[in-house]
């Protein structure tokens, strides 16, 4: 068969999708609670190899199937049998890659019964859908950061994932890094003493490709485009509002506050994530608020919504800070460090944030330390090697073993869940210009402290 006849046109596509709900023309509903079908996925021996299709085959999208690949091609056997997105030639390059089958309908994907396990790298609108949709499907999910665009799908994806015991894990590979978890076992056996203030960063210099350093503007791509160049934008648009075609919005849909939360949800959440599990226990902040800018950066220039250079603080009940910045125009970074009163433990010393590290630093706080402390611990700064890791490896594997194991993964869609409050929080408080306050019994959001 030739490359030609590969390609679906429109027509054909619309009679081969009848059969799989609303058609690509009509609206595409808002994510609501979807009923549980009870539907499970087959029981995967150790030897098995496990089948995954992949929805969103973007810059991310591609390097997760790849690497999921290349996984697969050792102890822990995986292969990429689908793969799917909204722009045909994006389809046809990992199809081909992949020796596989390609859709531009993500239902396909999830329809097909060989398949165990879909990975998701679309827009973040479109997150909270698709991932529940496949959860009831039978599917485990392997859901790219920031895990949906809302607090409220974030609740629902919760739910749903604990009442069909699918494997969830939420792709902020950071989480998985050996310098995290060596800082979670220091302040779980009392190297820092009571939590006071978390702090980190994520900074580039990256004017040309701010925030979308994957896809660059193909300019004959779009709804109009002939074989490869030919882009579903109705689709794509999905629950956002309708809007003629845009090929700075689809290329670089995190400039938009219709489809993302700029650097909060893309960046901060790799921060924040591993954070909030070296606290010991994943927490939800109870008071947020966020500044910034584009600065240096002019909106005609960026074509963006979002600001360049963002700063959040959040406050938690159990009585610590949280401090995160970012800037586009700056890579100087802020090591990753968590303060106690007896000392601080920084994960990241030299480098940069995603150049990883081989050690962390132990620093007490010699005034207030104990015999008790010196003598596990000592009273003068200590560095504690680590192991540097690959980090998408590790959490891939991690989703795989889970997939085995039924055990729940690094980065769980509950656990996960707290950091994504947070982000979005901080998301809403700059789109506001107010303090904003969360309800852990209700997951509501309001510019006032609620009634204990």
């Amino acid at each position: 068969m030739s490359e030609t006849d590969l390609l679906v046109n429109r027509r054909e596509f619309m009679k081969r999708t009848a059969g799989l709900g609303a058609t690509l023309t009509g609206a595409i509903p808002a994510v609501a609670a979807l009923p549980n079908t009870a539907a499970t996925g087959r029981v995967i021996g150790a030897n098995d190899r496990i089948n995954l299709g992949v929805i969103g085959v973007g810059g991310r999208g591609s390097g997760d199937a790849r690497s999921f690949s290349r996984i697969g091609q050792g102890t822990n056997p995986c292969q990429i049998v689908a793969v799917c997105d909204v722009y045909q030639k994006r389809v046809t390059t990992n199809k081909n890659f992949h020796k596989c089958d390609g859709y531009l309908d993500y239902r396909e994907v999830i329809a097909r019964k060989d398949i165990d396990a879909v990975v998701i790298a679309t827009p973040d609108h479109w997150h909270a859908k698709m991932a529940m949709e496949a959860i009831n499907a039978g599917k485990d999910v392997y859901l790219e950061k920031p895990m949906t665009h809302t607090i409220d799908e974030a609740k629902q994806l919760v739910a749903i994932m604990k009442e069909t015991k699918r494997i969830v894990q939420i792709g902020s590979q950071t989480t998985s890094a050996a310098n995290w978890r060596e800082t979670r076992k220091l302040i779980a056996d009392g190297a820092i003493g009571d939590i006071i203030m978390s702090q980190g960063s994520y900074h580039r210099n990256s004017k040309a490709d701010w925030l979308d350093p994957y896809d660059p503007v193909e300019p004959n791509a779009g709804p109009d485009g002939k074989g490869d160049d030919y882009i579903d934008w109705k689709t794509w648009l999905g629950s956002a509002p309708k809007r003629p075609w845009d090929s700075n919005r689809f290329f670089h849909f995190r400039r938009f506050w219709d489809y993302s939360g700029g650097i909060a949800t893309d960046l901060f959440f790799h921060v924040a994530a591993p954070i909030n599990v070296c606290w010991g226990e994943a927490q939800f902040p109870y008071k947020v608020m966020a500044a910034g800018g584009l600065y240096t950066f002019q909106p005609t220039d960026m074509h963006c919504e979002m600001p360049a250079t963002f700063h959040l603080l959040a406050e938690y009940p159990k009585g610590h800070s949280l401090v995160l910045s970012s800037t586009m125009a700056n890579a100087q970074y802020i090591p990753g460090l968590i303060r106690g009163h007896k000392g601080s433990v920084i994960m990241v010393e030299q480098g940069g944030f995603e150049d990883g590290t081989d050690h962390i630093i132990l620093r007490p706080e010699r005034s207030t330390i104990d015999d008790a402390y010196k003598a596990k611990f000592g009273d003068s700064e200590k560095i504690i090697p680590v192991e540097r890791t690959n980090m998408d490896a590790a959490h891939m594997t991690n989703f795989l073993d889970c997939m085995r194991s039924r055990k729940q993964p690094t980065l769980d869609a509950e656990t996960a869940a707290h950091t994504l409050v947070l982000v979005q929080m901080a998301v809403q408080s700059y789109r506001e210009g107010r303090v904003l306050y969360f309800d852990e019994k209700t997951w509501k959001v309001a510019p006032r402290p609620f009634k204990a």
